[in-house]
C-alpha cells in the first residue's frame, strides 16, 4: 500500500512529478499532469538541466529542516504498513473463522444426513420395505392345481381354489398383479426365486423345506387322511405296514408313507386323483393325502372309496403356509401383513366358506 502524496516531503513530492517521457518526434517531457512541449532540442536540454538543479538545491535545503518530515513520512509509511498488516491479519482470521464455520456446518449437515438415512432405514424396516420381487408390479405364483378345494382347474381351464383366491386377495392388498403358474407340486420349491416369486399349494411347513425356502405365517391347519376302498379293513397305523400306498409326489403323505410306514410300497403320482383312480382299480391298497382333498375325492367317488380321519393313524396336525424365497425378509413381511389384514377384515372367512365349507 503506497502512502498518500501529501504525507511525503516536498522534495519527494516534487521529484515524483518528474515523469519523463522522451518521444523521438516531439521530445515530450511530462511532469505528471503538466505537459511542456519542446520543439527545439537545445531549449529542451537547458530547461531540463535547470529543473534538475533546482530540485537538487531544494532537496539540500530541506534535508536539514525536513528531518521531522522524513520521520513523519517514515511513521506514516510504518502506520500504513501496520494498518495493512492488521487488515491482512483480520482478513486471514475472518477467512479462517469462516472456514471453521463451514467445516462445522458441513460436519453437522453430514451428521444430520447420516441420522436421516439411519432413520429412513429404520422406518423402512419397521414400516415395510418393498421387496425387489414386486418391483415390476407383478407377483408370479406357483401352484399345483390338482389339490381340491385348495387348487384345481376350473371350467375355463384356469387355476382356481382357496389358495388361488387367497393369493389374489394378498396381491390386491399389495397393489400388484398376480400371475398364477400351474406346475408339478414336486418342482415348486426349486422354482421359487427363479421361475416364480412364491408358491401356494396346500404346502405343509416342514424342516426339510425350511432349508430351501422361508414360510409365511400359517394360514390353515390340516391333517392327513387315508383313503381306502369301500369295505377295506385298514383302520389303524399298524394296518398300513407292508401295504401298497399311493401318494402325491412331494407331499406330506409321501413323507409319511416313505419314512414312517414299515415295509410300505410307495407309488407316487403327480395328481392326487390319479392315485385314487389306481386305488379304485386295485393297483394300490390305500392313498394318504390331506383331509380336504380326501373329502372331495370321497364325494366324487361316492360308494367306491371312503376317507378315514388321520387321528386313527396317529397323524399330527400340520400347517399350510406360503413359500417365499429364503432370505427375502421384505417380501415375507409384506405377505404376512397382507395375510393379517385379510383375516381381520373378514375376507379369509368368506373364502373358507366359499371354497372349503360349501
Amino acid at each position: 500500500m503506497k502512502p498518500k502524496t501529501e504525507s511525503l516531503p516536498v522534495s519527494v513530492r516534487f521529484l515524483e512529478k518528474a515523469l519523463i517521457l522522451y518521444n523521438e518526434r516531439d521530445r515530450l517531457v511530462v511532469f505528471k499532469n503538466e505537459c511542456i512541449f519542446m520543439q527545439e532540442e537545445e531549449g529542451f536540454m537547458k530547461k531540463l538541466i535547470a529543473l534538475l538543479l533546482a530540485a537538487v538545491m531544494t532537496m539540500s535545503l530541506l534535508t536539514a529542516c525536513g528531518g521531522n518530515d522524513g520521520a513523519e513520512a517514515d511513521e506514516t509509511v510504518t502506520d500504513a504498513a501496520g494498518a495493512e498488516n492488521e487488515a491482512d491479519s483480520a482478513d486471514a482470521a475472518g477467512a479462517e473463522s469462516e472456514a471453521n464455520d463451514a467445516d462445522a456446518a458441513g460436519a453437522e449437515n453430514a451428521e444430520d444426513a447420516a441420522d436421516a438415512e439411519s432413520g429412513a432405514d429404520a422406518e423402512g424396516a419397521e414400516g415395510g420395505e418393498v421387496s425387489e420381487a414386486l418391483a415390476d408390479g407383478v407377483l408370479t405364483v406357483g401352484t399345483n392345481a390338482e389339490f381340491p378345494p385348495f387348487e384345481y382347474v376350473d371350467d375355463n381351464g384356469e387355476p382356481d381354489g382357496f389358495d388361488v383366491a387367497l393369493i389374489k386377495a394378498i396381491g390386491e392388498k399389495l397393489g400388484v398383479e398376480v400371475v398364477v403358474e400351474n406346475m408339478e407340486f414336486d418342482s415348486l420349491v426349486a422354482a421359487i426365486g427363479s421361475k416364480i416369486d412364491v408358491a401356494i399349494a396346500g404346502m405343509t411347513v416342514t424342516d426339510e423345506r425350511k432349508e430351501s425356502v422361508d414360510f409365511s405365517d400359517a394360514y390353515y391347519d390340516a391333517v392327513q387322511y387315508v383313503i381306502v376302498p369301500d369295505g377295506s379293513d385298514i383302520a389303524s397305523a399298524a394296518d398300513l405296514a407292508g401295504k401298497a400306498i399311493g401318494v402325491q409326489m412331494g407331499t406330506t403323505g409321501d413323507f409319511i408313507a416313505t419314512d414312517d410306514v414299515e415295509g410300505s410300497e410307495v407309488s407316487r403320482y403327480n395328481k392326487g386323483v390319479d392315485a385314487v383312480n389306481d386305488l379304485i382299480n386295485g393297483r394300490v391298497d390305500c392313498v394318504i393325502i390331506d383331509k380336504n382333498p380326501a373329502l372331495v375325492f370321497e364325494s366324487t367317488f361316492e360308494g367306491q372309496v371312503k376317507a378315514i380321519p388321520g387321528e386313527q393313524f396317529e397323524f399330527g396336525v400340520e400347517e399350510y403356509a406360503i413359500a417365499i424365497p429364503r432370505g427375502d425378509a421384505a417380501l415375507l413381511s409384506q405377505v404376512n401383513k397382507a395375510l393379517e389384514e385379510i383375516k381381520a377384515d373378514g375376507t379369509f372367512d368368506e373364502l373358507v366358506k366359499q371354497y372349503i365349507e360349501n
